[in-house]
C-alpha cells in the first residue's frame, strides 16, 4: 500500500520538477552568464548582472514596486478584513451570495477588468464626469497614468485574495470564545484585539502572502493604468525579455524578485500560528 502511495505522487513530484524547479534553475544559470553585444548568451560565470541591478536607477524602481506591493497590500487588509467580518457574520443565503459577489470578478479576464478601469479613470470617464456633475471639481483631474491609478487597480484586483482566506478563518471561529470573553466582561475593543484578532492571524497571514506577491511582481496594471510612467520590476522584467534581449540581466532581476517573495513567505510563515500563541 505505501509503495503505491509513492507511486501516485510520481507525476504530482514530476510536474513540480519539470514546470517549477527547472525553469528556476535556469533563471539562476542565465542570471549569472554573459552577454554578447547581440544578446546572445554566454555560459561564462559572472556576477555583473546582479551588481547592474544594485545600480540608483534599478534600486529606485526596485523601491517603488515596494512601496506600491505594501501599499496595496496594507489597503487590501484595511478594506478586506470589515468585509470579511460582515460576510462571516451573516445568515447562511446572505453569506453564499456575498461569497459568489467576490468570487464572480475572478471568472472574467484579469484584461478586461483593468481596461474597465481605464474607462473609469480617464479624463472624460465616470469619476471625473460624476465629481463635475455634483460640483466638487471644475476641471477633470488627472486621475489615470499615475501611481494612484495603479495602486487603485492593484488594490481592485486583489483584494478577493485578502477577504477570502481572513473569511474562511472567521466562518469557522468558535463563537464560544467570543461568548466567554464578553462574560468575563470584556468590551468590544477587548474581545476583538485579543480573541478575535488573533484567531483570525491565519487568515490574515495567507492573504498578506497572496496579495503582496502579485502585487510585487504585476506589470499589466502598471502598463495600462500607469501609462508606461510607473516602471516596475515586472515591467523591468518584461523589457529585458521581449525588448532589450537581456535575458542575462532579467534572470538576475527575477531571482532577486524569487529571493524577496522567499523571505515574505518564510516571514509570514513563522508569524502564521502566532494568532494562538497571542490567545494565550
Amino acid at each position: 500500500m505505501g509503495k503505491r502511495k509513492h507511486l501516485l505522487a510520481v507525476p504530482y513530484i514530476s510536474w513540480t520538477i519539470i514546470f517549477s524547479i527547472v525553469p528556476l534553475f535556469i533563471i539562476l544559470v542565465y542570471s549569472f552568464c554573459e552577454r554578447t553585444p547581440y544578446g546572445d548568451i554566454v555560459f561564462k560565470f559572472t556576477t555583473e548582472n546582479y551588481v547592474k541591478f544594485f545600480q540608483p536607477i534599478y534600486l529606485k524602481v526596485l523601491w517603488r514596486s515596494v512601496v506600491l506591493a505594501v501599499s496595496s497590500t496594507m489597503a487590501c487588509l484595511l478594506i478586506g478584513y470589515p468585509m470579511a467580518w460582515i460576510i462571516a457574520r451573516a445568515g447562511e443565503k446572505a453569506r453564499n451570495f456575498m461569497v459568489m459577489l467576490f468570487v464572480l470578478p475572478l471568472w472574467t479576464n484579469f484584461l478586461l477588468r483593468t481596461y474597465a478601469w481605464m474607462g473609469l479613470l480617464r479624463e472624460n470617464g465616470f469619476f471625473n464626469q460624476m465629481f463635475m456633475a455634483i460640483g466638487i471639481i471644475r476641471q477633470p483631474l488627472k486621475m489615470l497614468y499615475t501611481d494612484g491609478a495603479v495602486l487603485v487597480g492593484m488594490v481592485y484586483n486583489f483584494l478577493p485574495f485578502m477577504v477570502l482566506p481572513i473569511y474562511s478563518v472567521l466562518v469557522k471561529m468558535d463563537q464560544g470564545h467570543i461568548d466567554a470573553a464578553n462574560d468575563l466582561g470584556a468590551d468590544p475593543k477587548q474581545t476583538f484585539l485579543k480573541v478575535i484578532l488573533p484567531l483570525s492571524f491565519p487568515g490574515i497571514v495567507s492573504g498578506i502572502i497572496m496579495v503582496f506577491m502579485p502585487a510585487l511582481s504585476t506589470f499589466i496594471i502598471s502598463d495600462l493604468l500607469g501609462g508606461g510612467q510607473t516602471m516596475m520590476l515586472g515591467n523591468l522584467i518584461q523589457n529585458q525579455f521581449l525588448s532589450a534581449r537581456n535575458w542575462q540581466f532579467g534572470s538576475a532581476i527575477s531571482s532577486v524578485m524569487i529571493v524577496m517573495v522567499l523571505i515574505t513567505t518564510l516571514i509570514s510563515g513563522k508569524y502564521r500560528g502566532e494568532g494562538s500563541e497571542m490567545l494565550w
